[in-house]
């Protein structure tokens, strides 16, 4: 197994790609604790993590919060000895429904929660979890940014502009930590069917959903959207001895955009 031994934390874990990642990780043999805000939902992760033969724990967490942070690794270390894997994947467009939000009427709250959902949260959980790993000798540390961060889809300011400072703490993290064995790459995900989607096509006709969904994958080279499995794949891959000379880089999930699809 790819992940034997290792113990990994997972923010945001409590459905879609979290959800998938904490999956696949117990599958590999990793210990996974599931930091959420939505503790039924984590909860509902965790049996999956059992049911795949892993160990979980659950760990109500706002990444946002330094203090919630603290207890969130100090439980992992507690319960598990050790952090090995930090996956920062706590991140959505708060409010509105994910509809675009054009610079001019953008409140200044709105950005503020977006952008400290979105990248702060990724400051405070490295920051508590690099020590950890410092003492160990090892860390893996994977950021989820998007492909909004460098070619937006539609207006969302605060959120593709929080997406692409992911890409450069990335950057920063990678090079600070790279002497201490502490790999940092991020990953940058297209089109994913998550519960983001889910909430958009909420008041759909069965019939329109899928004609919704078909229009968004027909537009990757690929030509469907992405499962969060496919993130899941592709988080492994750098969270596990596979990645050993990588640091530093940003992996594309996205079907093939932002190139066009030629027909």
């Amino acid at each position: 197994m790819l992940l034997e031994d290792r113990v990994a934390i997972v923010t945001g874990g409590a459905k879609g790609m979290g959800r998938a990642i904490s999956v696949r990780f117990a599958q590999e043999g990793a210990k996974v604790t599931i930091a959420d805000v939505d503790m039924p939902g984590a909860e509902e992760t965790l049996s999956l993590v059992q049911a795949a033969g892993g160990q979980g724990l659950v760990a109500k967490c706002d990444v946002t919060n330094s203090g919630d942070v603290r207890e969130m690794v100090a439980a992992t270390v507690s319960a598990f000895g050790k952090v090995d894997i930090l996956v920062n994947n706590a991140g959505a467009v708060v409010g509105a429904q994910g509809r675009p939000t054009n610079l001019e009427v953008l409140a200044e709250d709105a950005w503020d929660r977006v952008v400290d959902l979105n990248l702060k949260g990724v400051f405070l959980c490295s920051k508590e979890a690099v020590p950890h790993m410092k003492a160990n000798g090892y860390g893996k540390i994977v950021n989820l940014s998007s492909l909004g961060a460098i070619s937006p889809p539609s207006p969302h300011p605060h959120y593709h502009a929080a997406k692409a400072g992911v890409l450069g703490l990335t950057y920063d993290m990678a090079a600070e930590l790279g002497p201490h064995n502490i790999y940092v790459n991020a990953i940058m995900p297209g089109p994913i069917r998550t519960p983001f989607f889910d909430e958009i096509v909420a008041t759909k006709t069965p019939e329109e959903t899928a004609a919704f969904f078909a229009m968004i994958g027909g537009m990757a080279p690929l030509g469907r959207m992405g499962e969060p499995e496919d993130i899941a794949k592709a988080v492994l891959f750098l969270a596990s001895d596979m990645s050993s000379y990588v640091t530093g880089a940003v992996l594309p999930v996205t079907g093939g955009l932002p190139l066009p699809r030629q027909n």
